[in-house]
This record gives structure tokens, sequence and C-alpha cells, in this order.
């Protein structure tokens, strides 16, 4: 193997080994919690401009299949483990991380002390990282000063379907769903056609007249990467639509679908990204392990750029809109953020995690269930 490197734009340096595809690749540094799942991490759209950080010491035990693709091809910048496994056990196998790695040109290392890097994450917050073989440290610092921060950056554009494309209701159909494709994954269409749900998946750039032609039943706002401030136009369309259609949104598409609604969002310093997170209802009390993957949150007291440092659940985190009072459903109990938000008066609601899992536990896929019988009702 080669000698690989990871350099943080501040100048941190780690000495690992080269397993993925040969060059330089550079992106947002983060860390994600999860125990397995890597796979479907490495094919998440909504890792697009990132190099990810596995805490997890030892990854690739299990091997990949194409069953676990999240999507036709990974986006992920990079990735970054402290022992990679070189022979996948397991009878789900189709090969090797390695062997999954290299052909879809994904830099990647090993060797790295991955436990290090994630404490510096945590306290510095995320930052870009270049990481590469057969290159100095000082052309890596270059490269990662002098690549994009995440704040302004619009990735979704970069993920979404070109063209439009549907999925058949399995079973008896219920309804159907228009879901905008702010870089969606396979599992949460699985998620609504298994109930029942015909699904049409549109590009995001579409626009509400045009959705509201397919005769829908309901729209679904799907996850993705990037900025939500940076999406613009897609925020105008859920903007048109609400109050004229039930409205389900997602980690992306919750962040649109406050902002439609006249919140802020903000930059966390190193977001959530893992299988792990605890999350409180303030509807019931209930304690759900949830999904995560964004580096953005809503805040309904729109205060742009400050964030969780009111609690949630105070009067500062009800909205009055246009479209009546919009409240907020559940907290992050790790740092107190907005986890999820519906609107009394229009029939609209989403959650920052997701249902889905993908990877993940799966408490929450009662959000799926709720969906589903709603659109059945209209």
């Amino acid at each position: 193997m080669k000698e690989g490197l990871a350099v943080a734009a501040d100048g941190q340096v780690y000495r690992g080994w080269s397993v993925g595809a040969q060059g330089v690749s550079v992106g947002e540094v983060i860390f994600n919690t999860a125990m397995s799942g890597y796979q479907e991490v490495l094919t998440d759209p909504s890792y697009a401009g990132q190099v990810v950080v596995m805490t997890m010491p030892h990854i690739g035990n299990y091997g990949v299949t194409g069953r676990d693709d999240q999507a036709p091809s990974p986006v992920a910048a990079g990735l970054v483990v402290r022992s990679l496994a070189r022979r996948p056990s397991s009878w789900r196998a189709e090969g090797s991380l390695i062997e999954f790695l290299q052909p879809r040109g994904i830099v990647a290392l090993t060797g790295i002390d991955t436990r290090r890097l994630t404490r510096h994450i945590r306290s510095a917050g995320a930052m870009q990282m270049a990481i590469g073989s057969d290159v100095n440290e000082d052309e890596l610092q270059r490269l990662a000063g002098a690549a994009p921060v995440m704040e302004g950056r619009d990735l979704a554009s970069t993920v979404t379907t070109s063209q439009p494309w549907t999925r058949p209701a399995v079973g008896e159909r219920r309804g159907k769903v228009v879901a905008i494709d702010l870089g969606i994954k396979r599992s949460i269409v699985e998620e609504l056609t298994q109930r029942g749900l015909e699904v049409k998946v549109v590009p995001l750039n579409t626009p509400a007249e045009s959705i509201l032609a397919e005769s829908p039943d309901g729209v679904f706002l799907s996850n993705g990467p990037g900025d939500p401030a940076a999406l613009p136009s897609p925020t105008a369309t859920v903007r048109s639509l609400l109050g004229r259609i039930p409205i389900l949104g997602i980690c992306l598409g919750h962040q649109l679908l406050g902002l439609a609604l006249g919140a802020k969002t903000y930059k966390l310093p190193f977001g959530h990204h893992g299988g792990n997170h605890p999350v409180r209802s303030l509807i019931d009390g209930k304690i759900e392990i949830t999904a995560h993957n964004h580096g953005f949150a809503v805040d309904l007291a729109r205060r742009s750029g400050a964030g969780g440092d009111i609690p949630v659940g105070s009067a500062a985190h009800r909205l009055a809109t246009e479209f009546g009072e919009v409240v907020a459903t559940h907290v992050n109990l790790n740092d107190g953020t907005l986890e999820g938000l519906s609107c009394r008066d229009v029939n609209a609601s989403s959650v920052q995690y997701h249902p889905e899992a993908a990877p993940g536990p799966r408490d929450a896929v009662h959000h799926f269930d709720r969906f589903a019988a709603l659109i059945e009702q209209r």
C-alpha cells in the first residue's frame, strides 16, 4: 500500500495508507458515529462534498452488496478509517470494501488515528480537508485551504435527478406522491412504495404548477446535501405548495420547509452524522434513537446564525406565519436543536432526522405510516 496523507485546512496532518482510488480529493471533513452501514453512507447523496471519518475503528468486515446502495453511484468526497478489513465475512457480501472503493473513484485512507481526528473536528468544527497519496503535506494544505466552505454551496443541484422517474406502489395502491429530489435515497422511495404509494421523483427545479399537474395526493421533500439557504428556487416551490397539498419533509426537505415558512437556517459546528442520536417528541414525550446526516439546522426564532441557545419548545420556537402557526415537534437531546416542526393550520410537517435509517435504527418509520394514512384519507 502507498502512504496516504490527510491534511486539514488548519494544518493538522494525519498519516496512514491509501486503500481507495489513487489521487487527491478535497471536501468538508465530518465524523459519522454509526457502527455499521458504511456502504449506505458512501452512497447517500447527502454526503456530496464531504470526507467521511468513521468513528467505528474497524470498517469493512461484512463487505459490500449492491442491495445496500442508496444511489446509482457514490458522491462522498472520501473515506477515512482506523482499520479497513481486507477480507469480508458475511453471507451477503458480493465483494470487499476495497474492491468497492477503487473502481468508483473514492479516495480512502486507513491507519488514520480517527479518535484524534474526531476530537479535533469536535473542538475546532467541521473544516475542509484534502486526502490522498503521491502528494506532500504543503500541497494538501494548500488544496484544503483553497476549497470552498459548505456555507452558500448548492450541492443538491449536483445530485438531483435529471429526468422524472416513477416507482409503482407495492400491493394495493393508496395514493400518489411526488417526491422532490434533493438527493433522495433508495430506501426512502422503498418506504413509500411499500406503504401502497406510487412515487414520482422529480428534479428539484420542478415548478409547483408542474407538480400539481401530476394530480398527486401528497408531496415529499427529500434529504440532500449542502446549504439549504442556497436553494431559493426549490424553497419558493415549497412555499407555493403550502396549503394546497399535504407535505412531508425530511433532512434538507425539513430545512426547505422551514425556510418556506419564514424561519432561518444556520450551520452547526460539526453537524449530526450517525445512527445513534436521541430525539424527544414534544408531543408525547417519547424518545427515539434516530439516524442523522446534516450540517445545518432550522431556527424557528428567525435569528439567523444564532441557533439552539433557546430551549426548543419555548415560545421562541413557535412561529406565526401567513400559513398559520408553526410549532416545534421534536428536539435533539444532545444539543437541544430543532428536530421537527408542524404547521397547525395547513397540512405540512417535517423532521430533521432520517426515519428510513439506512443505516441506523428504525424507531422513526412511523412518520411514513402517518403520511401514507393521511394520503389515503385524502
